[in-house]
């Protein structure tokens, strides 16, 4: 029979089509923020927000104002994820190891993790305001540590989100703005006479932050290409209808074009989880994102074999991917185009996105396949170093690194091996006789 569709999402074409429009306005408005600075950024604050005070960031003062305004179950919630998400940011960085190893007598070589300098963090409000973004950048930023972190959200109801602001606090933060969408992360990789440009810009966002991100890459680094979430559900007849359903629509409503996966390899359960959603948008108070995601971005794929179904989910590489099926640690050996996995009916996203410990910013569109998410590693690059601490070793090296220099043609590179040869090792040798 092979792989069938019980139910299909709107084709690739109609996406590209949304894509090409976002691209012009955010190449746009970065030309616009580039050009005038902070008139720019205040003027798009203005109209996106209806937000536009003296200063975008926030003093001390303001920023424990804002964290009095938290309720005390609030942050203490708060402090439990952080501390599950610094454990395991901790043990990812205790696992990069600096290292020096001599290859040859008197040849030395190694590598440094040193951290980025300065990293903006993003981190979206709008419809929902997500505090879990900024334990997620903030606090990975801080245990790599970075030196100079600095945080931005928009405004909810013209005003700092009080959770978002302590959390980035707690979380590390040296500067914390209250801005948001094209404006946040242009201001921050751009520079403007008030924020001074950062290194890298981390943290997820709708379309437009998702593309300002992609074309700002370059002039900073990112931490990945992110588009709208993914959610992928890989079950069979182990697991019932109405958790594959809530974890489908769970993710949908993040947003109206949010892509929900299922592949199953049981007829049953896929009407089954058909029918459980339409019964649970009845219900759920987010139906009208929800449905709209579902209608136009969702998929429900029937294959053969569990073999088949690990082929399907490796070609789409999706960001979420909840295995509850009869081998939940066969898929995790298999899979290896992903953002995250989450095995068995004990898990679920909902748990990586705010608490367990794992990072919730993860690769979209099929960037699994070359990348995985934000992780403390994210924040540190590996330099290399290299030294030669013997007379032997100097023209050793020398003799092998001229003859390869030439055969390349590269004369004046042969030259340079060839003065450590004639400094270090056999004397009078001619130019590019090293290399005969």
């Amino acid at each position: 029979m092979g792989i069938k569709f019980l139910k299909k999402s709107k084709p690739e074409s109609e996406r590209v089509e949304d894509d090409a429009k976002v691209r012009m306005t955010v190449e746009e408005t970065l030309k616009d923020i580039e050009l005038r600075g902070d008139v720019a950024v205040k003027a798009l604050s203005q109209k996106f927000d209806g937000y536009a005070p003296e200063n975008f960031q926030l003093n001390e003062s303001q920023i424990l104002a804002a964290i009095q305004k938290v309720s005390r179950r609030d942050m203490e919630d708060i402090k439990f994820a952080q501390t599950q998400i610094r454990r395991f940011a901790e043990e990812q960085k205790a696992s990069m190891k600096d290292i020096e190893v001599e290859t040859v007598p008197g040849v030395i070589l190694g590598h440094k993790n040193i951290p980025v300098q300065s990293v903006g963090c993003y981190v979206p409000g709008g419809k929902f305001p997500m505090v879990a973004s900024a334990h997620m950048s903030v606090l990975t930023a801080s245990v790599a540590g970075v030196p100079r972190i600095i945080a931005s959200a928009p405004p909810v109801n013209g005003e700092p989100h009080p959770a978002i602001v302590a959390a980035m606090h707690m979380a590390g933060a040296n500067e914390i703005y209250v801005l948001g969408g094209i404006q946040a992360v242009g201001a921050m990789a751009i520079g403007t006479e008030t924020i001074k440009s950062v290194d890298m810009l981390v943290g997820p966002g709708n379309a437009f932050v998702a593309e300002a991100k992609r074309q700002l890459f370059g002039r900073v680094g990112i931490d990945l290409f992110a588009g709208p979430t993914e959610t992928m559900v890989i079950a069979d007849l182990t697991v019932d209808p109405e958790i594959c359903a809530t974890d489908l629509l769970g993710q949908a409503e993040h947003g109206y074009n949010s892509p929900a996966c299922m592949i199953t390899n049981s007829d049953k359960l896929a009407n089954d989880t058909l029918s459980e959603i339409h019964r649970l948008l009845e219900r759920l108070p987010t139906r009208e994102t929800a449905e709209a995601s579902w209608r136009d971005y969702g998929d429900i794929i029937i294959c053969d074999s569990h073999e088949e179904m690990l082929q399907v989910a490796n070609d789409m590489s999706y960001e979420h991917v909840q295995v509850m099926t009869d081998r939940d640690d066969w898929y995790l050996e298999k899979m290896h185009s992903y953002g995250a996995l989450f095995l068995g009916p004990r898990t679920n996203v909902a748990n990586g996105d705010k608490v367990i410990g794992t990072n919730h910013t993860l690769p979209t569109k099929k960037a699994g396949r070359y990348t995985g998410g934000l992780w403390v590693g994210k924040y540190l690059k590996t330099h290399s170093y290299q030294k030669i601490i013997t007379d032997e070793a100097a023209t050793l090296i020398g003799e092998y690194g001229s003859r390869l220099c030439m055969l390349e043609g590269f004369v004046g590179h042969a030259e340079q091996c060839n003065v450590r040869v004639r400094r270090y090792g056999r004397k009078n040798i001619a130019y590019g006789t090293a290399a005969e």
